[in-house]
């Protein structure tokens, strides 16, 4: 009978709207949800009635209510450096448990990026996930894969070891007066670099001019390496490069007193330093003790092998070693290297990598965060938490760094807001209620014309 159908057809606009009401309730109460996707309500309208017959029957309407995915919400800032925003496509790979996680411990995808370090310093949401990540190898390299879940690991930030550099490269800005004298041991023709007696690090023999540099060794230790000039003659200079005698073991060379280097420095009738008859070497490798193929460091040091770069400049280079008519000076002598540094901070850069920052200025890449991409991405299911799970109509999932083959930039210091719009849920919301009770005037009203039809046998 028709009124029944009527009254099927208002009960079910009243089950469709209060549907609706519950995902505009949802909606208002995750408003301020950080990646919260907004609901959004779609009434399907259900048909029983066929033309050949003479009544119509009502079908009713259904709702369906599903979050819309592809929608951006806006970056707000943060003061937290591991709070992170996806600007684009991508979700963050997430996990519930840090480590020792099984197969009933499933990867899921969100957006929500208020991570923060838990007790043992792995990034973990307030919803409690774990954000997971590539490690980055001692060498800078990245094993990604973007298929493979089981590369990622749960990005830790504490507990990670400090770390010290060893120099690498003196840089030598200073002039030698052309015009000083001959030394003594010149003039007498008893200088000699590889007798103790008569060398400059041995301290027999007093330099012209001296230049200390503070360098590092592999374990961040701290050594002086001195360059002591000697002027030979014109436009040449006896130079010896050398550390403490105790520090250096001359492993089977001819150098002594803790030389790590001897020759000559020429330079140009232009007070040009002359790379091409200069025989001082540019580069000094010292070796770890027991490697007995030159200057080595003492065996009680422990330290690794070290190679040091001397740059003097050159003729068409600004600064360096010169040779004019004016008094030795220093200009400046840098040496990189630092000594050993604890962890200092994190930070996240928008290729997605969590940099390891230190107290002596090292940075170390410690992971990539990669972004989650899928065919279809409202085929995702929702989850507690504001996480979404794979779903059948989700398509095939692929993991990039952020900024690569569609994926977006991931933000530092910031977070996603809500995709809620306040007005529109208000305005949805008296829509829904003026249906509903729409909806229930259509019951009433065929029950009263029930009430009609039976009081007719009366």
């Amino acid at each position: 009978m028709s009124i029944n159908s009527a009254m099927l057809a208002g009960a079910s606009g009243m089950r469709a709207n209060s549907s609706a009401l519950a995902a505009i309730s949802d909606n208002i109460a995750n408003v301020n949800t950080v990646g919260y996707k907004r609901l959004r309500n779609d009434f399907t309208s259900l048909l029983n009635s066929r033309n050949s017959q003479p009544t119509y029957s009502a079908g009713g309407v259904m709702s369906h209510s599903s979050p819309l995915m592809s929608e951006q919400g806006s970056a707000v800032a943060s003061s937290v450096s591991t709070h992170l925003a996806v600007s684009g496509n991508g979700f963050f790979v997430v996990r519930g448990r840090s480590d020792n996680a099984g197969t009933t411990d499933p990867y899921l995808y969100t957006r929500a990026g208020q991570f923060t370090p838990d007790a043992n310093g792995y990034l973990q949401n307030t919803a409690g996930y774990y954000l997971q990540g590539w490690p980055v190898d001692a060498t800078g390299a990245v094993a990604t894969n973007p298929t493979d879940l089981s590369a990622l690991q749960a990005v830790r930030v504490s507990g990670i070891a400090g770390g010290a550099e060893a120099t690498s490269t003196v840089s030598l800005s200073a002039n030698l007066q052309s015009s000083h004298e001959l030394s003594q041991a010149v003039v007498n023709g008893t200088y000699d670099a590889a007798d103790s007696a008569n060398n400059m690090a041995s301290g027999q023999v007093t330099p012209d001019f001296q230049v200390p540099v503070q360098v590092y060794d592999s374990q961040g230790g701290l050594h002086t390496l001195t360059m002591s000039f000697l002027k030979a003659g014109p436009n040449q200079w006896y130079t010896e490069v050398h550390m403490a005698a105790g520090d250096i073991d001359p492993g089977g060379s001819t150098l002594v007193d803790g030389q790590v280097a001897t020759g000559m420095v020429a330079f140009t009738p232009f007070g040009q330093i002359d790379t091409a008859n200069s025989t001082l070497p540019t580069t000094i490798t010292i070796g770890m003790a027991g490697a007995n193929a030159g200057p080595e460091w003492d065996a009680g040091l422990g330290l690794a092998a070290q190679t040091i770069t001397l740059d003097m400049g050159g003729p068409n280079s600004p600064g360096g070693l010169t040779n004019y008519d004016s008094p030795s000076i220093l200009g400046t002598s840098p040496a990189n290297g630092t000594p050993f540094g604890s962890l200092a901070s994190v930070d996240v850069d928008d290729d997605g990598f969590v940099t390891a920052i230190f107290t002596n200025g090292l940075t170390r890449r410690i992971y990539q965060i990669p972004l989650a991409m899928f065919g279809n991405v409202d085929g995702l299911l929702p989850e507690n938490g504001g996480v979404y799970r794979l779903g059948p109509n989700a398509g095939a999932l692929t993991m990039r760094g952020a900024g690569v083959g569609g994926t977006g930039e991931i933000k530092a210091r910031a977070l996603e807001s809500s995709t809620v719009d306040l007005a529109e849920e208000f305005s949805n919301l008296i829509m829904t209620q003026r249906a509903y009770s729409a909806s229930s005037k259509i019951i009433t009203t065929a029950d009263e014309m029930l009430d009609e039809l039976i009081r007719l046998k009366r």
